[in-house]
């Protein structure tokens, strides 16, 4: 292809916002015409890299608007230091059917048993299958929700955790809040019931 029209190709691309098939139909070219592939599957090739870029890039961006403090999945959590906690029974909750039904996740048990990093890795499982989460401490939720508040901006704030496919509230059984600080948390709490969007928390 001459070079005006590879020029006028990346420009197309980039208009249409195709950065890896810009990035890609030259080589991808290439190989099609030493293996002596037709058009379409020249193309096919072309947008399956797109769509597997963009898959990528979108869960990298969930993973971060989620905020974990650290990133631990299933498979570094050490399923006997809860007798009671089935791997099974995990392995089921992090498919994120309960996330669809509106229904909460309430882990409890004694510090050190690994509470925080199943609800990480519950996170990590809904970030994988498109759904958008938020993670934090209790302390820093109720903190967020009161400066907020001050700042004129709560309802701004309630609106996006309303947004949050899954929200995660650790560290809740620890800490004691403030009145005003415990009314605002319930209130996140009910406003999630309320609107049919329930997500579920950690208690650790």
């Amino acid at each position: 292809m001459p070079e005006n029209h590879n020029m006028l190709l990346r420009a197309n691309l980039k208009q249409l916002r195709l950065p890896t098939v810009a990035a890609e139909f030259q080589k991808l070219a290439r190989e099609a015409a030493e293996a002596e592939e037709g058009y379409e599957q020249y193309l096919l090739r072309l947008t399956e890299l797109e769509v597997a870029t963009r898959s990528s890039n979108a869960l990298r961006a969930r993973i971060k608007a989620a905020a974990f403090p650290v990133h631990k999945d299933f498979d570094t959590y050490d399923f006997t230091a809860i007798p009671g906690l089935g791997k099974q029974k995990v392995l089921e909750l992090a498919r994120g059917e309960w996330i669809d039904e509106h229904a909460n996740c309430c882990l409890i048990g004694n510090v050190g048993t690994g509470k925080t990093h199943v609800a990480i890795a519950l996170g990590l499982a809904a970030c994988r299958q498109g759904r958008r989460v938020r993670f934090f401490s209790a302390a820093n939720l109720v903190n967020r929700l009161e400066e907020s508040q001050k700042l004129y901006q709560l309802d701004r704030f309630l609106t996006q955790l309303d947004r949050v496919d899954l929200l995660i509230c650790d560290e809740l059984g620890y800490l004691s809040f403030t009145r005003a600080g415990a009314e605002l948390l319930f209130q996140v709490f009910a406003d999630r019931y309320e609107r049919a969007r329930q997500a579920g928390w950690s208690a650790c």
